[in-house]
């Protein structure tokens, strides 16, 4: 089969810094063209040309835009990364100019839908709330200084991500910090010539070590640092952000941006939000105190005479806890998890799974010599690509997520995505995987999928990753659970020097210790949800965001906050996620949900995924996502699974 030509998304990324301005400046103007052509249409309308019209243009400054957010959050080249800065304004720009403007919302809204399918109606609903939803029927005056706040959002939200993509920092420890390290972390620190070793605030270097150094000096050092990350640099950065989206929502008449933000959600409001952490709160707090009960307990074996455990504490004692109580080493199974056994151990479970194969591109046209790229082929025939950005780097993207590079359509464009996450690079030493990084990997691979599968939709609008906001997650973390079962496990975990496959006792003393800290976890999540809810909530004047960590940090955990840290202004979903971080456990309670069919017809029987690709993925955003799961369990989803795994016994 001959090789796949290079698509133009990716050259437009590789290309100089002047060559990829032109191509922003060149998509726009088709964008302006078209929406200047679907203004001079008049009725009697051709509802197919008027749609297509609407749609082609704005998929043209959408894959922009998108090709934009890669280049800024992963090129090494600065003056890429600050034309895609420009380019994201200027896209931003132009869509907020088309959504409030009433001479294309007019043409939209006169178009007969009746003869339409129900995708196309389900689009066009979205399309033209959007518009409402804008500031499209409002006066002139309020419509100009709407453009000016979502211009100038887009450059705060831009300067807030900056900043915290360019604060990596370091800790020079002496050799003992070390001290309880796996062989080959320690081996890839070596002391330096001044004896010391330096760690750094990225989430290869700080996560082991906060896991499983002994000395609690040290990890209190870096736990400050952790947490100093974007301080003082977004200080005023996110009281600006704060203020402008609240003047937004008032612009538009809503009490808050809060209630903005979720009105085209599932949840559709922010009280009912409100309502479902304090219900996922008031469920997790007991269970929140016998775990902190066995951290203190555990702790004062080291320490008799401690009151209190502290934060940087907490990884550490949980691990001794699951290596003590729960025979669980979790650097035991690291061998297993060796990076490169484990990408292609994700590749063969999921295409096993949902009827595909992935076939590695050769010598790609990408953007850092680490990136790889793969075509997904059913039966032969191509169905997109997408490529693998794995491993730190500076100025790069910090956690793990997937971007859009290019949203496909239906005999038009194949979809195009970007995976990026910061694990271990294989090179003298092995890159061994901690468990928590393959669940990972698999998350972010789900939302992969999910813009693959559902990127053949017959409007641009609906594709991909489309549905919901707070639905987005459950099809990702519904794909964790394969990490968690022995059987999809070992058709990938062999020690990597001796080939052993991955013992069931093992997996079974992993799922055991997994159970202990549930409750934390599920409360950490809680104050973390609760705190972007109430941010963007609360009056905006005379707000404190440092107090308000502070205050709901004593409420939701047991780790009263400490001073001088400052962990919400390096918390990146206060930008991109604004008030909905509720969503991640809004999308586990379906995720739990869906997996019963899983589980009972069996995780590696390809029936169910087939079903579920067709029913849930495919869809994209063609759907409510509530009648997207109906059609896949055949009912309406509930809690009853949620509140299984929550109350299932450590």
């Amino acid at each position: 089969m001959p090789e796949t030509p290079v698509p133009d998304a990716v050259r437009l990324i590789t290309c100089p810094p002047d060559e990829f301005r032109r191509s922003g400046e060149t998509a726009m103007e088709t964008t302006r063209a078209g929406i200047a052509r679907l203004k001079t249409l008049a009725a009697p309308f051709d509802v197919g040309q008027v749609l297509e019209l609407y749609d082609e243009s704005m998929a043209a400054l959408e894959n922009a835009g998108a090709r934009a957010s890669v280049v800024r959050h992963s090129h090494p080249e600065a003056a890429m990364r600050e034309a895609a800065e420009a380019a994201e304004q200027a896209v931003e720009t132009l869509s907020t100019e088309i959504h409030m403007d009433r001479g294309v919302y007019d043409v939209l809204v006169a178009q007969d839908l009746s003869g339409q399918d129900a995708q196309t109606r389900k689009w066009m609903e979205k399309v033209l709330r959007d518009f409402r939803r804008s500031g499209v029927d409002r006066d002139d005056a309020t419509r100009a200084r709407v453009k000016e706040l979502n211009e100038e959002l887009v450059r705060i939200g831009q300067e807030f991500s900056r900043n915290m993509l360019q604060d990596t920092r370091t800790v020079s420890l002496p050799p003992s910090a070390l001290d309880g390290l796996p062989d080959d972390y320690v081996r890839a620190h070596a002391p330096g010539a001044d004896g010391k070793v330096t760690i750094t605030t990225d989430y290869p270097d700080i996560i082991p070590f906060m896991t499983y150094s002994r000395d609690a000096k040290a990890r209190e050092q870096m736990w400050r640092t952790f947490r100093q990350r974007g301080y003082p640099s977004n200080t005023d950065v996110l009281q600006r952000m704060v203020a402008r989206r609240h003047e937004l929502a008032s612009l538009l008449g809503y009490r808050n941006y809060a209630a903005y933000a979720t009105e085209d959600k599932m949840i559709r409001n922010e009280d009912a939000a409100a309502d479902f952490i304090t219900r996922v709160a008031n469920a997790s707090g007991a269970r929140m105190q016998r775990d902190y009960g066995l951290l203190l307990e555990r702790k004062r074996k080291d320490t008799p005479d401690a009151v209190r455990v502290d934060p940087w504490d907490q990884a550490y004692l949980e691990d001794r806890i699951k290596a003590e109580q729960y025979a669980f080493d979790s650097q035991a199974v690291r061998p297993y998890f060796e990076y490169s056994r484990v990408k292609q151990g994700m590749l063969d479970l999921t295409a096993r799974m949902f009827g595909v194969s992935y076939r590695q591109v050769k010598d790609p046209t990408v953007w850092h010599p680490d990136v790889e790229a793969y075509d997904v082929l059913e039966d032969g025939v191509l169905k997109g690509r997408f490529y693998l950005d794995m491993h730190p780097r500076a100025d790069k993207y910090k956690h793990a997520a997937q971007f859009t590079l290019t949203s496909g359509k239906a005999g038009h464009r194949l979809p195009e995505g970007v995976l990026m996450c910061n694990f271990p690079k294989p090179g003298t030493e092995p890159a061994l995987l901690q468990h928590d990084d393959v669940e990972t990997f698999l998350h972010e691979f789900g939302h992969l999928l999910h813009h693959i599968f559902g990127g053949h939709t017959r409007w641009s609008g609906v594709s991909g990753v489309r549905t919901e906001w707070d639905f987005v997650e459950a099809p990702s973390q519904m794909l964790e659970e394969w990490a968690r079962d022995a059987a999809s496990l070992r058709t990938f975990a062999k020690h990597y020097q001796t080939g052993e496959l991955l013992p069931e006792e093992m997996v079974t003393r992993l799922r055991r210790a997994d159970e202990f800290g549930k409750g934390l976890w599920v409360r950490q999540q809680m104050f973390y949800a609760a705190l972007s809810l109430e941010l963007y909530r609360r009056d905006p004047k005379g707000l404190d965001a440092t107090a308000l960590v502070r205050e709901l940090q004593g409420k939701y955990t047991p780790f009263p906050y400490v001073e001088d840290t400052y962990f919400h202004l390096s918390f990146g979903h206060l930008e991109g996620y604004s008030s909905n971080y509720y969503t991640y456990m809004w999308s586990m309670v379906i995720a739990k949900d869906l997996f019963t069919v899983f589980q009972e017809k069996g995780l590696l029987s390809p029936e169910p995924a087939k079903a579920y690709r067709r029913a849930v993925l495919e869809p994209g955003g063609s759907d409510d996502a509530a009648r997207l799961v109906h059609a896949f369990l055949g009912r309406d989803y509930d809690y009853a699974a949620y509140e299984a795994w929550l109350n299932k016994a450590a």
